[in-house]
């Protein structure tokens, strides 16, 4: 009997789903006698959005955040000399892979240099593998981190 509930409850959010001529938001926000209610608050201008295409246009720099990986190819202490060499390193990287992002930053306690903005954990791998490649990047290895994906 709940399967059948539940497969009648399905068919019934489908067919109105697939009815609704506006967008999603809309769709959403139908009364459906029997059913609870959803009333979304947010900015019009978010709803404008839906179902447009985005066009760069060259000087946007959006990006989308998400989780994925970057190869980590310095970690130091908390000195200025660590500071230094986190930033030579990533100077490096940018003399061998010009079109690689390099995120320079202090996690507390360690300058860190991270590469990258891999989806997969096979693409952060074949980049690691191309940086040990050249001799001059020894200790990398792969983090999971927040990543940048340009819209």
């Amino acid at each position: 009997m709940k399967k059948l509930g539940l497969l009648l409850i399905a068919c019934f959010a489908f067919a109105a789903f697939a009815s609704a001529q506006n967008n999603i938001v809309k769709s959403l926000e139908r009364n459906v006698p029997g059913q609870g209610k959803v009333t979304i608050h947010q900015d019009a201008r978010i709803e404008a959005l839906i179902g447009q295409e985005y066009i760069p246009t060259g000087t946007d720099n959006r990006v989308l955040k998400s989780q994925g990986y970057r190869v980590q190819v310095y970690a130091g202490n908390n000195t200025s000399r660590a500071k230094n060499e986190a930033h030579s390193v990533g100077s490096r990287i940018k003399e061998y892979f010009p079109e690689l992002s390099v995120y320079t930053s202090f996690n507390s306690p360690r300058w860190l240099c991270r590469v990258g903005d891999f989806r997969s954990i096979e693409e952060a791998d074949a980049m690691m593998r191309q940086l040990r490649a050249t001799g001059v990047f020894k200790e990398v290895s792969i983090v999971k981190e927040q990543i940048n994906i340009p819209l």
